[in-house]
């Protein structure tokens, strides 16, 4: 009987596999191809593999030093992220008080306001500062992740006792060695989803890129992405060899670290 319950799970299975997979077909497929096969037929294989589309869109993309500016700006924010998401998820959590409940509501409530509403006027303050820059790019980037992330954070806290702070204040450590030895270990977890979340946003994020980085050489690869897409031309064949290249380094990345992720994942769903 449960072979037979089993069997319709297996075939919603594949089916489901099959349309997230879709998508990397048609990119893959239709980057080996010419702009001319492109539009005859997208699903059909090439009828000659070429890697002219690669190496030129290596070229045009500036490749090497675009892979290496988004690098740098997802990586710096993330971290700066998950650093003081989890000091300010730590110390509202732990500061109980009327106070920090109402900061703590401010950064949820925070999460509710779209970027769109905001955004010229944050341009505008930015600009009088001049920090329409890459580091000015990474703070706002602090600034928009830190309300999902100190919401994560403090949920995933307020399940770890407090005893934990005390037994250790007991044996001499101060409230900073406190949160770094013993609490941000135990948050690994939910580390795991920040950093995730936070990654998948930043790396693929074009808008706010797009009106704060006006220097050029600076651009990440959503942005520099943008010029295979002209007024009167579409230069398809090159976009989808660029984003397959954009997706390289993130697939090797995860094959290193997936055992790490997956771990995290499940640490977090039996907590």
């Amino acid at each position: 009987m449960r072979k037979k319950y089993l069997i319709p799970l297996e075939v919603l299975g594949i089916f489901l596999a099959i349309v997230w997979l879709a998508p990397f077909y048609l990119m893959v497929v239709n980057s080996l191809k010419t702009k001319r096969e492109i539009f005859e037929d997208t699903l059909k294989p090439p009828s000659s593999v070429t890697f002219d589309n690669y190496v030129q869109a290596f070229s045009e993309l500036d490749f090497l030093r675009t892979f290496a500016n988004s690098l740098i700006i997802t990586v710096i924010s993330v971290v700066l992220i998950i650093i003081f998401s989890a000091m300010a998820a730590y110390a509202l959590s732990r500061a109980k008080g009327r106070i920090s409940t109402i900061i703590f509501f401010v950064f949820v409530a925070a999460m509710l306001i779209p970027f769109q509403s905001v955004m010229i006027p944050l341009v505008t303050v930015f600009g009088k500062f001049e920090m329409l820059n890459r580091a000015g790019l990474i703070f706002m980037y602090l600034g928009f992740g830190a309300s999902l992330s100190i919401f994560l954070y403090h949920g995933a806290l307020n399940s770890i006792p407090r005893t934990l702070d005390e037994a250790a204040t007991i044996d001499g450590a101060n409230r900073f060695q406190v949160f770094w030895y013993i609490i941000f270990p135990m948050l690994k977890p939910i580390t795991v989803t920040v950093g995730i979340l936070n990654t998948i946003w930043i790396w693929n994020d074009y808008l706010l890129p797009s009106l704060v980085i006006n220097q050029k050489g600076m651009e990440t690869i959503p942005l520099k992405m943008f010029f295979f897409f002209g007024e009167y031309t579409k230069q398809w064949h090159l976009a989808l060899a660029g984003l397959t290249l954009a997706i390289i380094p993130v697939v090797i990345a995860y094959f290193f670290a997936q055992r790490e992720i997956i771990k995290g994942v499940s640490d977090g769903a039996v907590k």
